[in-house]
């Protein structure tokens, strides 16, 4: 194997693929990106038995073939290349990347012992790619992160018809997102459960890219489905979680309300950050509306060394604007962490 490829390109393609390579694999290969060149075209791949990304890109190959070596090494080396033609050949069981005045060799493993990376699904339609990255990154963050809890860490993802919906729960908060798409089937009425960090880091990827991104998905016993992702020369494999059981996240939401009120997401996120700096971690934010309008309350408790004195509790206050509607006096409260996270991600001006 020998060609020649442009340096950021080749940093591009690497970059994609080892982004879903495991810190520990459980064998070594694993743990390694696949160099494939065959008619001009290079294929970077990378497969843990769970997610697996390919990438194509362009070359100028004078000779085809293959080789596998550590991914996260490659990523840093391709990193730090200097903006040059980077020229790259298999001699033996090693690998030689030139690249200007900079020059490295890396050994390689058996590419007869990396598993074969599995086919993408039947295609189930497309979305556009930015409206689907800002839909996922909007979602993907009320998903858990508890991995003993998988189901949890997963988003939902239901087709039917001409909508697509996105839901996430991690039994503190909710999320839901529909957004319209382009089904092959016109009938379709498909669920599944994706990992949330497989989803957003594959989803926030391919939106810059632009075009539309290819759907496909497989559904099976449990652990036997897979999703498929694809936008331009990039593609992305899943195995789906076991969402037999997953929480009836739609009813959750409230069909009715006490109170409304609407404030700038802006406001409301900074005096949120300003009010949890001085709540203790497991204490929640508390949000109170009344006709005096609505305010922001954090409670800290400071301990007294003294023995017999009970520590002391501050309550600050930070009033918001543009409350209407405020009905009977309602407070709430919520997690700061969480509460931020989902405000961050809102792209819009105004929540109610």
């Amino acid at each position: 194997m020998k060609f020649r490829v442009e340096r950021d390109a080749l940093a591009d393609a690497v970059a994609w693929t080892a982004k879903s390579l495991p810190s520990r694999p459980s064998v070594p290969v694993l743990a390694g990106v696949l160099l494939r060149v065959e008619s001009g075209l290079l294929n970077v791949s990378g497969f843990d038995y769970e997610v697996s990304s390919q990438v194509n890109v362009e070359v100028r190959a004078d000779a085809d073939g293959a080789a596998l070596v550590s991914g996260r090494l490659l990523a840093e080396i391709t990193k730090a290349l200097p903006a040059k033609p980077v020229d790259i050949a298999a001699v033996g069981a090693h690998l030689e990347m030139i690249c200007g005045s900079a020059r490295f060799t890396l050994p390689t493993m058996p590419v007869e012992d990396y598993p074969t990376l599995p086919e993408m699904p039947e295609t189930a339609g497309t979305v556009d790619a930015a409206t689907f990255a800002t839909a996922v990154s909007q979602v993907a963050v009320a998903a858990g992160r508890d991995e003993t809890l998988p189901m949890m860490t997963g988003v939902r993802v239901e087709l039917n018809g001409p909508t697509l919906a996105l839901l996430a729960t991690d039994r503190y908060r909710l999320a839901m997102r529909e957004l319209p798409w382009h089904p092959q089937d016109p009938e379709v009425s498909l669920n599944a459960l994706v990992p949330a960090r497989t989803l957003a880091e594959t989803a926030k990827a391919l939106g810059p890219l632009g075009g539309e991104v290819t759907l496909a998905l497989s559904t099976g016993g449990a652990g036997e489905g897979m999703i498929g992702l694809a936008g331009g020369t990039r593609r992305t494999t899943s195995r789906l979680l076991d969402g037999a059981n997953y929480p009836p996240v739609r009813s959750l939401f409230p069909t009715s309300h006490n109170a409304l009120a609407k404030v700038s997401v802006a406001a409301l996120t900074e005096v949120v950050r300003r009010v949890s700096l001085v709540a203790e971690r497991a204490t929640p934010v508390r949000l109170s509306f009344s006709e005096d309008g609505p305010v922001v309350r954090g409670r800290v408790q400071a301990r007294d060394a003294r023995p017999g004195r009970r520590g002391r509790r501050g309550h600050p206050r930070v009033p918001l604007s543009d409350h209407a509607d405020p009905g009977s006096e309602v407070a709430f409260g919520y997690r700061p962490s969480g509460g931020g996270d989902t405000l961050e991600g809102s792209s819009c001006s105004s929540v109610w």
